[in-house]
C-alpha cells in the first residue's frame, strides 16, 4: 500500500511525563519540505534516553524518545535530494546542515540546528509531526526512534550501505561514533598510551574499542557495576576498578597504578564528580581528559584552578567529533569490511513491545546495548 503523502497510524512509545512511559497508537504526518519519513527497523537504548525519561534533562512532555535508530526511507518531502524511498538510513541526533558556523569550520560538528541543547522537541519549522489521542506529541533530539515510523529533517539522516544489517547497525547512529570516535577521532589516542574510562556501558565500551584499536598499552576501566567487567576485559580493558570497593578516591588509585597519571581519560557517565575524577587522573603536563557523558541540567563542574596551567587538556565531544552525514556512513562501511566490530556491544535484541523489559535490563546493568526491533 502506498502511504506517501498520507498520515500513518502506528505504535510508538510515549513519555507522558517523567517516569511515565507507555506504548500507544500515534498518527505520523507526512514529511514536509526538507524532511524524511522513515520506517524504523531497530533502535538502541542509550543512557541519554533514560536521563530524559527520569526528568534529568529539560524537555517538553509528552514526547517520543529514542535517537539511536536505523530504518528505511518510506517517503520524502519536497526538495530532499540525499535520500530516496527504499534507502537504508541512520538517524543522527547531531545533524549536519553544512551551512552553520559549526558545520563550516573544519573542526566543528555540533551543528547549530541540533535539538539536544536545548531541546525544543519540535521540527525546524516549530511544529510536530506526531499526535496521539488528539494531543500534540513532541519529538526527542529531532529523531524520536521509539516509533514504528518517524519524521526527521534531511540534515539528520545518513544514507548507508545497502548491505548493512538493519537489526544491529543502529549502534553506529550513536554509541559507536560517540565512544569509538572519542578515542580515535577526537582524542587521537596514540600507540603505547595509558587510558582510563569512567563508565563501561555501550559508549564506554565503544571507547575501549577505540583505545584498543589505537594501540593503547594499558586501559583502565572504572564502573560500580562489576557485571560489566568480563565484557570490558574481552574488549581490551587491562584493569577494572569499582570505586565502591576502594579505600581511597579512584583518581588516587589510578595515580598510584600509573605513577604519573594517564595519557588519556574519558568520562562516559555524565556526573560532575566523575568528570572531576577523570581530570584528576590525567598526567599534569600532557594528559587529555575527554568528557562524553551528558550531565544533568544546571549542574556545574569545579576544578582546582591552581593546577589548570600545568598543560592538561579538558575537552568535550559529541558523536566523536564527526561531521555526522559525512562520516557515519563510512563507519558503517568500515564495519561491513571488518575494520571495526560492533557486534560485542549488542548483547540483547528484543521486539519493540518488550520496551519495558529492555529498560529493566538496562537499569539492572545486565546489558551493554539492548536493541529494539520493529
Amino acid at each position: 500500500m502506498d502511504t506517501a503523502g498520507k498520515i500513518i497510524t502506528c505504535r510508538a512509545a510515549i513519555a507522558w511525563a517523567a517516569n511515565s512511559l507507555s506504548i500507544e497508537k500515534v498518527q505520523v504526518e507526512p514529511p514536509k519540505a526538507g524532511e524524511v519519513r522513515i520506517k524504523m527497523t531497530s533502535s538502541g537504548i542509550c543512557s541519554s534516553d533514560d536521563h530524559i525519561l527520569k526528568g534529568l534533562f529539560p524537555v517538553n512532555f509528552p514526547l517520543i524518545p529514542g535517537h539511536e535508530g536505523a530504518g528505511i526511507v518510506e517517503s520524502i518531502g519536497k526538495g530532499v535530494r540525499s535520500v530516496k524511498p527504499g534507502d537504508k538510513v541512520l538517524t543522527l541526533p547531531i545533524p549536519q546542515c553544512r551551512e552553520c558556523s559549526s558545520c563550516l569550520h573544519p573542526k566543528g560538528n555540533f551543528c547549530e540546528k541540533q535539538d539536544v541543547l536545548p531541546s525544543s522537541g519540535l521540527m525546524l519549522d516549530g511544529t510536530s509531526r506526531f499526535t496521539c489521542k488528539g494531543e500534540k506529541i513532541y519529538h526527542s533530539f529531532g529523531t524520536s526512534t521509539f516509533s514504528e515510523y518517524t519524521v526527521v529533517h534531511e540534515i539528520a539522516v545518513a544514507k548507508i550501505d545497502d548491505a548493512a544489517p538493519m537489526d544491529k547497525i543502529c549502534a553506529i547512529s550513536c554509541a559507536v561514533p560517540t565512544g569509538y570516535g572519542a578515542a580515535v577521532h577526537s582524542a587521537k589516542v596514540i600507540p603505547g598510551s595509558t587510558c582510563v574510562i569512567f563508565g563501561l556501558g555501550g559508549v564506554g565500551l565503544a571507547i575501549v574499542m577505540g583505545c584498543k584499536a589505537s594501540g593503547a598499552a594499558r586501559i583502565i576501566g572504572v564502573d560500580i557495576n562489576e557485571k560489566k567487567f568480563p565484557w570490558a576485559r574481552a574488549l581490551g580493558v587491562t584493569d577494572c576498578l569499582n570505586p565502591q570497593n576502594l579505600k581511597k578516591p579512584v583518581q588516587e588509585v589510578v595515580m598510584e597504578m600509573t605513577g604519573v597519571g594517564v595519557d588519556f581519560a574519558f568520562e562516559a557517565i555524565g556526573l560532575p564528580e566523575t568528570m572531576t575524577a577523570a581530570w584528576d587522573c590525567c598526567h599534569l603536563s600532557y594528559g587529555v581528559c575527554v568528557i562524553i557523558g551528558m550531565a544533568p541540567h544546571n549542574s556545574q563542574l569545579s576544578l582546582d584552578a591552581t593546577k589548570v596551567i600545568t598543560g592538561r587538556t579538558l575537552k568535550g565531544v559529541a558523536l566523536g567529533g564527526y561531521k555526522t552525514r559525512d562520516c557515519v556512513p563510512q563507519l558503517v562501511t568500515d564495519y561491513l569490511q571488518n575494520k571495526i566490530n560492533i557486534d560485542p556491544l549488542i548483547t540483547h535484541q528484543l521486539p519493540f513491545e518488550q520496551l519495558h523489559k529492555a529498560f529493566e535490563l538496562y537499569h539492572a546493568g545486565k546489558t551493554i546495548r539492548c536493541v529494539l526491533l520493529f
